[in-house]
C-alpha cells in the first residue's frame, strides 16, 4: 500500500514509518521538521534498508498537498502533524487551532481531490478530560480539559461528519494514550526541541546532564502516591496499532474509534523509579504546582483493540525505560549530535 504520513520525521511518525517500511509499504513523509528532524527518516532508512519519500512542508500549504498527493497517489493516510503540548496549548490557543485544524482541513480537501479514502488519525486521551473516572472506553462521553485536547475533539468531529457524508471513506481514530520508549537499536527515539513537554524524554536528559532536575506538576492528586498517573505504552507497540488500523480499515468502511494503551497506570514517581533502575542514575526532582490543563488519572480500557484489532500492548514500562536510556545514552544531544 502506498501511505502518505504527515509528521512522519516525528516521534510516534518516525516509528510507525520504521513499522510501515518493515512490512512493505511504501511510505511519503510529509514534515515541516518544526519539531523534528531529517535525520530521524535517515536512519530509518538504514534500519529498514528502504528509504521513505521525503516532502518537507507545512500540511497547511495547500499547493504542497495537491503536488505530493498527485505525484505519490497515496491509497492510505496517516495524520500525525500537529501541535501537542497540553500546557503550552493554555498559553498559545489560537496556533494550536491554526495549525492543527487547518492541516487536517487542507489534508482532506487533498485526499477527496485525489480520491484517497482511508485516514488513520493520531488522537489523545486528553479528549476524555475530567468527565469520567478511567478505565475510558471509546464510549465514554468527551470534554477535553485544554485547548490540546479539543483541538484533538474537534478533529475527531470533523472525520465523523465527513465520514458520514461518504460512505466509502474508512476512518481510524486512535485514542492513545502516553507513548515513551524507542526503538530497541537505540538509533530513533524521542527528540523534543526545547524543553520537553513529555515526561519520559525529560527524565532521561535529566540522566544525561542536560537537566538539572525534573519538576514533577503537583504531588496533591488523588492517586497513591499524589502524583498524576498514566497509562504509558511503548511507542513501537503504538507504531504497530497504526498498522493493525490500517489492517482493519481495508475491509471496513465507516468511521472507527480505538483505544490504544496497556490498560494499565503509572504515577509519575513509579516512571522515575523504573528509569533510575534501568538506568543506574538517582534522577533528581522537585514538586511544583499543577500544570494547567492536567488531569489526575487516566488509562485505558483496551478492550475493543484486542477485539477489533487484535492488538494488544506487549512492552512493559521496564522495557520504555531501558530503550530510552539507549537511546539517550548514544545520542546525548538528540538528532543534532548526529
Amino acid at each position: 500500500m502506498r501511505v502518505l504520513v504527515t509528521g512522519g520525521a516525528g516521534y510516534i511518525g518516525s516509528h510507525t514509518t520504521l513499522a510501515l517500511l518493515e512490512k512493505g509499504h511504501e511510505v511519503l513523509v510529509v514534515d515541516d521538521l518544526s519539531n523534528s528532524s531529517q535525520e530521524s527518516l535517515r536512519r530509518v532508512a538504514q534500519l529498514t534498508g528502504r528509504t521513505p519519500g521525503f516532502v518537507e512542508a507545512n500540511v497547511r500549504d495547500e499547493k504542497a498537498m495537491d503536488a505530493a498527493f498527485a505525484d505519490f497517489q497515496p491509497e492510505a493516510v496517516i495524520h500525525f502533524a500537529g501541535w501537542k503540548a497540553v500546557g503550552e496549548s493554555t498559553e498559545i490557543p489560537l496556533t494550536y487551532y491554526r495549525e492543527n485544524l487547518g492541516s487536517t482541513f487542507t489534508l482532506l480537501e487533498a485526499m477527496a481531490k485525489h480520491g484517497c479514502k482511508t485516514i488513520v488519525f493520531s488522537s489523545s486521551a486528553t479528549v476524555y478530560g475530567d468527565i469520567s473516572e478511567p478505565p475510558f472506553t471509546e464510549d465514554f462521553p468527551t470534554g477535553a480539559t485544554s485547548p490540546y485536547g479539543r483541538t484533538k475533539l474537534m478533529i475527531e468531529q470533523i472525520l465523523a461528519d465527513v465520514a458520514a457524508a461518504d460512505p466509502e471513506l474508512r476512518v481510524g481514530v486512535l485514542r492513545y494514550f502516553n507513548p515513551i520508549g524507542a526503538h530497541e537499536s537505540g538509533r530513533i527515539g524521542e527528540d523534543p526541541k526545547g524543553i520537553p513537554n513529555n515526561l519520559l524524554p525529560f527524565v532521561a536528559q535529566v540522566a544525561a546532564g542536560r537537566r538539572e532536575k525534573l519538576m514533577v506538576f503537583g504531588d496533591d492528586y488523588p492517586t497513591p502516591d499524589g502524583t498524576g498517573t498514566r497509562d504509558y505504552i511503548h511507542v513501537v507497540d503504538l507504531a504497530d496499532g497504526h498498522l493493525a488500523a490500517l489492517d482493519q480499515l481495508t475491509e471496513h468502511d465507516g468511521y472507527h474509534v480505538w483505544n490504544l494503551g496497556t490498560g494499565q497506570p503509572n504515577s509519575v514517581l513509579d516512571i522515575v523509579h523504573a528509569f533510575e533502575a534501568a538506568s543506574g542514575v538517582t534522577i533528581p526532582y522537585e514538586v511544583v504546582p499543577r500544570r494547567a490543563g492536567d488531569t489526575a488519572s487516566s488509562y485505558a480500557d483496551v478492550s475493543l483493540a484486542q477485539q477489533e484489532l487484535g492488538w494488544s500492548a506487549k512492552k512493559t514500562v521496564a522495557d520504555a525505560c531501558a530503550d530510552t536510556y539507549r537511546w539517550q545514552s548514544a545520542n546525548p544531544n538528540g538528532f543534532a549530535g548526529a
